[in-house]
C-alpha cells in the first residue's frame, strides 16, 4: 500500500492541472494578480471621463449629440491624435444633433463602440490578413450597432469583456469570429485607426492563434483564443474642464452614477472606456504578458518534477536533510513562476507549490510514522537489555539495526548457573523463580553499568555483548571489568539468599573477542538482535568449562590481548569444532597492579 500512496497522490493532484477546474483555475488567475509586475503606462494614451458634475451641467443623461461634437472639436483643438468614443449610439439624437456629431468625427481619427448583445446582428467585418493554418476564435454573439450616419465615418470595435470564472475581467479577445469573417475589440481598432492601416495580419498555428499584428506597429503574442492578458496601467485621466489631451489618443467614457455599468477587474470595479485603454496599453507594452500554449505542458512537468524530488528528498534523505531539500525545491519553484511571469510568460507554479506541501506532509508524516514506529519497537526490544542511554542512541540511529547486521569485532560474556539442577530440586518453583530473577537481575545491572548489551537469556544462562549495538572505547577490558562486577554482585546476592534461608548460587563466567556477525537476525516481522559467529561459540565454550578448571572466570586470548590486565595464565584447552587447543586465562588476584 505505501507503494501505491505517491503514484495515486500524484495523480489525484494532477487533475486540476489538466483539467483546469473551476477552484484551480481561480487561484491561478489570482497568483497571475498578484504576480504580474505593475508596468508603467505608454504615453500614447488618455482617458476623458464625463462625470455626474457633467451630466448634471447638461441636464441629464444621454448628452445632447450637438455637445458630443463640441467636445470633439475640443479635443482636437487641444492636440489630441484620435477620439474613442465608448458610447452607445444606437438610436438617433433626439435634439437632432446626429449630422453635427457626424461631421466633427471627421477632424481627426475616431472610433465608435459596440457593444455584444443577443439581438444577432453582426457587425461589418474588418480586413485580416492569415497566415499559416486555417484558424478559428472566440466567436461574437451579435452587437448593437450605431446608427448608419456615424459608422460610416468612423471606425468600429466591440467594446464588451469577457469575464473569466471568478467574474473578473483579465483578458480579451483582439479579434472576434462572426459567421462573415472578424470583427476586433474596441482598443484593437484604436490602434489600426491610429496606424491608418485597413487590415489585420492574424499568424496562426494548428494550435490556434499566436500573434496578431498591424503594419507598422510589433506584433502581439496572445493565447490560441487570440486574447490579450491585461496590464491594468495607470492611464492618465482628464475632464471636460482639463482637456489635458495633446499628443495623446483620448478614450471617452461616462463615469457618472447609474449610465455606465462597472466591471470587476483586478485592478478594481472600471468602466469600459477605461478597460478599452488598458487593453490598448497592453498590446502596445514591450514583454507584454500572455499565456504560452505551451504552458500547460510546463505547469505538469513543474509539477511533476517537483512533486518527486520532494518525495524523494523527504522519505530517502533523512529528516533534517530531507526538509532542507524541500524547501530548496520550493523557493527553485516559487523563483521559477516568478522569473516567468516577469518576462511576460504567464506560467503558473501555485499548484506545484501547494502540491508540494501536501506531498511533503504526506511523505513527511509516513516517515515520521515509520520511524516512530521503529523506535518503539527498538524500545520494546533493548529497554531490558541496554542503558536507558543507549536505547535513546538506538532510536535516534536506526540504522545501526539493519536486518541481516554487520561484520564486527566485539566481545562477548557468557553466564551460567552452576547446580541449578539441584537446586530447582530443593526448593519450591516459587523461589526458584524468585532466586533465578535476583541473579539475573544482578548481572543485567553490571552489564548495563558497563556499556553491554544483555542479548539474551536462556534458561539460567545469559549471553552479553559489548560494543554493540553501540560503539564501546576498549571494549575488552569493559568486559573482564564486567565479569568481576557479576562475581561480587552474585556474592552479594548470595548474602542476601543466605539471610532469607535459601540456598547460594555459584557461577560460571566465559569472555572472548573476536569477529562475529552482529544484527537483527530473522524474518521481516520477526527478528532479534544477536551476534553469531566463531568468537562467540568460544566465549560460550570458556564458560561451559569454568567448571573444570574450578574457575568461575575464563578469557580467551584476544581478549587477554587487549584487555589491559595482569591475567593468570591456565593451561590450554580443546573445544568442540577446535583442532588446536585455545590459550586461556582467569583472573590473577595476586597481581597488585590490576586495578
Amino acid at each position: 500500500m505505501k507503494k501505491l500512496i505517491f503514484p495515486i497522490l500524484i495523480i489525484l493532484l494532477g487533475l486540476p492541472l489538466y483539467y483546469s477546474v473551476s477552484p484551480y483555475e481561480t487561484l491561478k488567475l489570482n497568483t497571475f494578480d498578484y504576480l504580474v509586475p505593475k508596468k508603467e503606462p505608454t504615453g500614447f494614451f488618455t482617458v476623458l471621463n464625463i462625470t455626474d458634475q457633467d451630466v448634471r451641467a447638461e441636464g441629464g443623461y444621454p448628452l445632447p449629440r450637438k455637445r458630443l461634437a463640441e467636445i470633439q472639436q475640443e479635443l482636437v483643438e487641444n492636440g489630441a491624435l484620435g477620439v474613442g468614443w465608448v458610447i452607445a449610439f444606437a438610436d438617433k439624437d433626439r435634439f437632432g444633433g446626429d449630422s453635427a456629431f457626424a461631421t466633427s468625427l471627421r477632424y481627426a481619427p475616431s472610433v465608435l463602440a459596440m457593444f455584444e448583445s443577443e439581438s444577432g446582428e453582426y457587425p461589418p467585418t474588418t480586413g485580416t490578413v492569415i497566415l499559416g493554418d486555417d484558424i478559428t476564435g472566440i466567436e461574437a454573439t451579435g452587437v448593437t450597432q450605431n446608427i448608419p450616419m456615424l459608422r460610416v465615418i468612423a471606425a468600429q470595435g466591440i467594446a464588451s469583456a469577457p469575464t473569466e470564472v471568478d467574474n473578473l475581467v483579465r483578458q480579451i479577445p483582439l479579434l472576434m469570429q462572426t459567421p462573415d469573417g472578424w470583427v476586433a475589440s474596441f482598443g484593437t481598432e484604436v490602434l489600426k485607426t491610429l496606424a491608418q492601416q485597413e487590415t489585420y495580419i492574424i499568424k496562426g498555428s494548428a494550435l490556434g492563434i499566436e500573434e496578431i499584428a498591424v503594419r507598422g506597429l510589433p506584433p502581439t503574442k496572445l493565447d490560441k483564443y487570440g486574447r490579450q492578458w491585461i496590464s491594468w496601467v495607470d492611464t492618465p485621466q482628464t475632464t471636460l474642464q482639463e482637456m489635458d489631451v495633446e499628443g495623446k489618443f483620448v478614450f471617452v467614457g461616462v463615469t457618472a452614477r447609474g449610465v455606465m455599468p462597472q466591471i470587476a477587474t483586478p485592478a478594481g470595479l472600471l468602466e469600459p472606456h477605461k478597460i478599452q485603454a488598458a487593453l490598448s496599453e497592453s498590446i502596445l507594452l514591450e514583454d507584454s504578458l500572455y499565456i504560452p500554449d505551451w504552458s500547460i505542458s510546463l505547469e505538469l512537468g513543474i509539477f511533476l518534477l517537483s512533486g518527486v524530488l520532494v518525495w524523494l528528498a523527504l522519505n530517502y534523505l533523512g529528516i533534517t536533510l530531507g526538509l532542507s531539500t524541500a524547501l530548496l525545491i520550493f523557493i527553485s519553484t516559487a523563483y521559477t513562476g516568478y522569473a516567468l511571469i516577469h518576462r511576460g510568460l504567464l506560467v503558473d507554479v501555485s499548484w506545484s507549490l501547494i502540491s508540494q506541501f501536501i506531498i511533503g506532509s504526506v511523505a513527511f508524516y509516513m516517515r515520521f510514522r515509520e520511524q516512530y514506529k521503529l523506535r518503539q519497537q527498538i524500545k520494546k526490544q533493548f529497554e531490558h537489555y541496554l542503558d536507558p542511554r543507549q536505547v535513546k542512541q538506538l532510536q535516534k540511529n536506526p540504522d545501526l539495526l539493519k536486518l541481516g547486521g554487520e561484520k564486527r569485532t566485539c566481545t562477548f560474556l557468557f553466564t551460567d548457573l552452576r547446580g541449578f539442577t539441584s537446586l530447582s530440586e530443593s526448593v519450591s518453583p516459587e523461589q526458584v523463580t524468585y532466586i533465578m530473577n535476583k541473579v539475573l537481575t544482578a548481572q543485567q545491572i553490571a552489564v548495563q553499568k558497563h556499556g553491554g548489551m544483555v542479548d539474551k537469556y536462556i534458561g539460567d544462562a545469559m549471553m552479553a555483548i559489548f560494543n554493540a549495538p553501540l560503539d564501546l572505547h576498549n571494549h575488552s577490558r569493559v568486559a573482564v571489568e564486567c565479569a568481576l562486577d557479576i562475581i561480587n554482585n552474585i556474592e552479594d546476592v548470595n548474602t542476601e539468599l543466605e539471610q532469607e534461608g535459601l540456598p547460594s548460587i555459584a557461577i560460571g563466567i566465559g569472555v572472548n573477542s573476536g569477529e562475529a556477525i552482529i544484527g537483527n537476525m530473522g524474518s521481516e516481522n520477526r527478528f532479534d538482535y544477536t551476534a553469531i559467529g566463531d568468537a562467540v561459540n568460544i566465549a560460550a565454550r570458556l564458560e561451559s568449562a569454568t567448571k573444570e578448571r574450578n574457575v568461575d572466570l575464563l578469557i580467551g586470548e584476544e581478549t587477554e590481548l587487549y584487555c589491559g590486565f595482569h591475567l593468570k595464565t591456565l593451561e590450554p584447552i580443546i573445544v568442540k569444532g577446535k583442532a588446536k587447543a585455545l590459550k586461556i586465562f582467569t583472573w590473577d588476584n595476586s597481581y597488585e597492579k590490576n586495578f
